[in-house]
């Protein structure tokens, strides 16, 4: 992106919106092809001694540690240590002393969780976040098991559960072997090199440079400096800057780049790029107006019919959100320690570079495996006339007639035989190319209906 026209434009709207809404300061970042692109520290991190925030200024992320959390996850599963759909108390046996409401406690399941539809109330208990108080220990939140419980039946809506993440912080931590601070320091944090990224107690030269949190502006514009939290982790712990958070958006627009041609199992420098995809495909739709829908650890908004894979974060003293869009490989930070509508600050952000973005870059075509050339060519059916093209580095089937159906393939150990990619009706099914004697393909099998191909194969030769 060509910023030297637009960074005025950034630096303004960020500038307006920190003093349209009276906030003490912020710090925000644009990321485009991989890196960041833009960055900006408004106002102050410190209205005492007046110090201005930068790239390098910690904020409280808060629930953006949530993707963290879900990202942690992942890796246990791509491990083989769990599945998303095992029950959560196969973890924590400690949940049999659960009130499961709805259901058997079985109901809760890792999937659930980490998309807020398991139904578990909000909070830890005890929870009151207007003195602050709140139960960051999964050990002692256990031991009051009796007081957790299912407040609605799974999946009847969205139901955000910090409890819900502290119990998967808890089952990372079982499972990993070590503290899920370790675990997300050395599994996540330290591969990435977001050295200046960590949870309390931050280390001096860490500490050194975190924004002072404020409360929200009551009759005056003087601010009152946010009470000390009591320790938070798994569902919101993380203290993090503009510099690292952008290293952790290019990672999740990589897994989008980079989707083309990639190969199952591929992996990646924290977790395979189909992983990452996954996380941020949305589950289901969070409100009747279609405009929010949540995948795993990660919410989708449609803002001004661009769907913006995003999450927020919210303690006493700060507001954060980061943001990107796949398809444009544009992202955006926004950490204020104030309070102020984050998801806004970073969306208009990320919207105004989205529209300065220049044309796509032009590739040339990646490769075809020459064992994929003889299988390419139309194929008939009883009603239905496609063709197998190589598009986008993907064996793709193409019907003129219905350009949304495009189905592509997977290749497996056996040359002949494909499956279905994500994104389809026909996703996960078979399909098996037959050959004539001489090896020509005569055939192929998708799903539940056998297409013939048009060229002369039956002809002699």
């Amino acid at each position: 992106m060509a910023l030297t026209s637009h960074a005025d434009d950034l630096e303004g709207f960020a500038a307006s919106f920190v003093r349209q809404n009276r906030l003490p300061g912020a710090a925000v970042g644009v990321v485009e092809g991989g890196e960041l692109v833009f960055s900006a520290g408004l106002g102050f991190a410190d209205l005492a001694t007046q110090c201005h925030p930068d790239t390098a200024t910690l904020y409280r992320i808060a629930s953006v540690t949530k993707t963290f959390t879900g990202t942690a996850i992942m890796q246990l599963r791509a491990a083989g240590q769990l599945q998303l759909d095992d029950p959560a108390v196969w973890f924590l046996p400690e949940l049999k002393g659960a009130a499961a409401r709805f259901g058997p406690i079985e109901a809760i399941t890792i999937r659930r969780l980490l998309s807020h539809e398991s139904g578990l109330r909000s909070e830890p208990p005890g929870t009151d976040w207007t003195i602050p108080r709140f139960e960051g220990d999964p050990a002692r939140t256990l031991a009051h098991v009796d007081e957790i419980a299912t407040v609605i039946p799974p999946n009847r809506q969205l139901k955000y559960s910090n409890l819900g993440y502290q119990l998967l912080g808890e089952i990372i931590a079982r499972l990993g072997g070590t503290s899920y601070t370790d675990y997300v320091s050395e599994k996540i944090l330290q591969p990435l090199g977001m050295v200046s990224t960590g949870f309390e107690p931050l280390p001096r030269h860490l500490a050194a440079r975190a924004a002072t949190g404020y409360l929200g502006r009551r009759f005056s514009d003087e601010l009152e400096v946010a009470p000390v939290m009591p320790p938070i982790f798994a569902e919101g712990g993380l203290w993090s800057c503009v510099e690292d958070l952008s290293r952790w958006i290019c990672l999740q627009l990589d897994a989008h780049r980079n989707a083309v041609g990639d190969s199952p199992g591929t992996e990646g420098p924290v977790l395979r790029a189909e992983d990452l995809r996954e996380m941020h495909r949305p589950r289901y739709l969070a409100d009747d107006e279609w405009t929010s829908a949540w995948g795993i650890s990660w919410r989708a908004v449609r803002r001004n019919e661009v769907i913006w894979i995003q999450h927020s974060g919210s303690l006493p003293g700060y507001r954060t959100n980061v943001c990107f869009e796949p398809r444009s490989g544009i992202g955006a930070i926004a950490l204020i320690n104030g309070v102020g509508d984050s998801a806004e600050l970073a969306m208009g952000l990320a919207s105004i570079a989205r529209d300065a973005a220049r044309a796509p870059e032009l590739k040339p075509p990646l490769a075809m495996p020459p064992r994929y050339r003889p299988l390419l060519g139309v194929y008939r059916g009883l009603d239905i006339v496609v063709a197998l093209e190589w598009r986008d580095g993907k064996l793709t089937f193409v019907n003129q007639e219905d350009p949304t159906w495009r189905p592509t393939l997977v290749a497996t150990d056996d040359e002949d035989t494909f499956v279905v990619d994500l994104g389809c009706r026909e996703s996960g099914e078979p399909v098996t190319f037959e050959r004539l004697a001489d090896d020509r393909v005569a055939s192929v099998h998708l799903t539940a209906y056998t297409l013939r191909r048009q060229d002369d194969v039956t002809a002699g030769g």
